[in-house]
């Protein structure tokens, strides 16, 4: 004799067939890259397809980062936060970015977007930098408020306005190898010029070799201060690859140019 199955158990049974058709149609469940010591759960959903692959956080995951940042909707890893602590603190504005796979050796894992820079006591813009590097950015930070701004008062006698940049994110390989350049990671900044709050552009290209006596000395003094912040600092004096800009990483060996 055949059983029929009552409305209410049949409605009880139906998750389980529609969690079998997706598992079939998805090819099973994505593990987030990081892992889960990374957002925590193993069960954070990850969302695939999109070359975005990372964890979504849950309610009590979500937080607010200091100066003018926005509230997240997705996970951040312990040790990030933390850096966005820092950087807050620093009086920088940023927002996180979403860790984002692109190709092998090209990630932007966490990454945040910096809106602008704090100075002693003004803020300074940033033309076309990307995603870059949460410790990057600290250094970055500090760099432009303890090296920059102050070396362009003393020297040329007025305040940084903004810091022109020809990038940071990009999934490249260092020129003439196969190796991924430290861009592949956002981990490195090109930095191109200067402008100043009374109007004056200072920039590699233009002023390293070419500019007046104290434009030289600012872009040196800068140089050398950078070197006290970054792994790798490659400069117009490096090669002709670099004539137009520094080179800054946050990390990796020790290289001052």
């Amino acid at each position: 004799m055949t059983r029929v199955l009552a409305p209410f158990r049949l409605y009880r049974l139906a998750p389980l067939f529609v969690g079998a058709f997706v598992l079939s149609a998805c090819g099973g469940i994505v593990p987030a890259a990081n892992g889960p010591s990374s957002y925590g759960s193993a069960n954070d959903a990850v969302q695939v397809g999109t070359g975005r692959d990372y964890p979504r956080a849950d309610r009590s995951q979500r937080q607010t980062l200091g100066v003018g940042s926005a509230q997240t909707g997705f996970a951040i890893s312990p040790s990030d936060r933390a850096c966005h602590a820092e950087l807050s603190a620093a009086g920088a504005r940023f927002s996180p970015v979403p860790d984002t796979y692109a190709a092998p050796g090209c990630n932007m894992v966490g990454t945040v977007k910096l809106a602008s820079l704090a100075g002693d006591s003004a803020q300074f813009g940033l033309s076309n930098l990307g995603a870059v590097k949460c410790q990057t950015a600290k250094a970055f930070n500090a760099w432009t408020r303890f090296g920059v701004d102050r070396a362009a008062r003393q020297i040329l006698g007025s305040p940084l306005a903004r810091i022109e940049t020809m990038g940071s994110y990009a999934c490249r390989n260092i020129f003439g190898t196969s190796r991924r350049s430290a861009h592949a990671t956002g981990n490195a900044i090109d930095v191109s010029g200067f402008v100043l709050a009374d109007g004056r552009r200072i920039t590699l290209k233009g002023d390293w070799s070419s500019g007046t006596k104290e434009e030289r000395e600012f872009l040196r003094v800068v140089h050398r201060s950078a070197c006290k912040r970054f792994g790798t600092v490659l400069g117009p004096e490096y090669n002709r690859a670099h004539e137009d800009h520094f080179h800054l990483e946050g990390t990796g060996a020790r290289l001052c140019r």
